[in-house]
């Protein structure tokens, strides 16, 4: 099947009230963000509850989705096929058709026709496309049958100013789009808390720039590159990361020297804390991320 076009699911922004327009505009900008690097020319658009990302011409079909799989705020990826409106029947072959292509014989035994219709003028209600679309689906592919309720696969038609088809739905991560709720700064060490930390809050919409402390010869420079690329896979899904790395050999060698020995760890912690406090100030961010676990 050859697609030109995604319908773009989410989940937590359709719960907004008056300032949902608000959430579905940074998601179009993070959508659009993520697909600068693939191979082809993309729109992306917001029309009545929906986004839509097209592609014009040829483009890498994996490259998409694999983006779009990174954007915080998409729940699932449809690739769609759009019709015209040109009558029922042109409506029922394009649907038939579509089935033929993605759903072969041998590769489902069922289906079910989920029609929603947002043309109110369209002649048919939901219950009757539901209905007539299923006929037709059963003339047109004699080795399926209809099971409303455990269907091999769902055929999802939804009647607009053009009318959409598709059945597949690929699961995206979930959250707020980033840029949404904020921004924060991360401690990010070389461990596995601290860069999930910051993956979760920027899942709930944060902005977030990272603080890294080197102390060589102390740590390696081979622990400082495991941190930048950290800093890289996280920013994959939160957008760009601007990664402050503080040389902090001085301030840990006079902890050392001046300080009881077994408050060494919570000392140095308090100036890690003082001085990503003073880099959150700079970047505008509100919070501290740490990664640590309490209990």
């Amino acid at each position: 099947m050859n697609y030109q076009a995604f319908l773009i699911k989410y989940a937590e922004i359709g719960i907004k009230g008056k300032n949902r327009i608000l959430f579905e505009e940074a998601l179009v900008r993070q959508i659009a963000r993520s697909l600068k690097p693939v191979e082809g020319e993309f729109e992306v658009t917001r029309e009545m509850g929906r986004i839509y990302v097209r592609a014009d011409g040829s483009f890498d079909f994996e490259g998409a989705v694999d983006a779009m799989r990174h954007v915080f705020g998409i729940s699932g990826i449809c690739p769609v096929v759009i019709v015209e409106d040109e009558g029922f029947e042109a409506l029922a072959q394009a649907v038939v058709r579509y089935t033929t292509e993605v759903y072969p014989e041998g590769r489902a035994k069922t289906f079910k026709i989920f029609a929603r219709r947002s043309n109110k003028s369209y002649p048919r209600d939901s219950m009757q496309l539901n209905a007539d679309l299923g006929e037709a689906v059963l003339n047109g592919c004699p080795w399926m049958q209809v099971d409303v309720h455990h269907p091999d696969c769902v055929i999802t038609v939804e009647v607009r100013k053009k009318i959409y088809i598709y059945s597949h739905v690929i699961p995206g991560p979930g959250g707020m789009p980033v840029g949404t709720n904020g921004e924060a700064e991360l401690l990010l060490s070389g461990g596995i808390d601290s860069p999930v930390a910051g993956y979760m809050i920027a899942k709930r919409g944060v902005t977030i720039d990272a603080v890294y402390f080197h102390a060589p010869p102390y740590t390696s420079e081979r622990a400082k590159q495991k941190v930048v690329d950290l800093a890289r896979i996280v920013s994959a899904y939160s957008g760009p990361i601007r990664l402050h790395i503080v040389n902090f050999t001085d301030i840990q060698l006079a902890i050392y020297e001046k300080c009881p020995h077994e408050e060494l760890t919570i000392i140095m912690r308090r100036y890690m804390m003082k001085i990503a406090e003073i880099f959150a100030q700079k970047d505008g961010a509100k919070a501290l991320i740490t990664g640590e676990s309490v209990g």
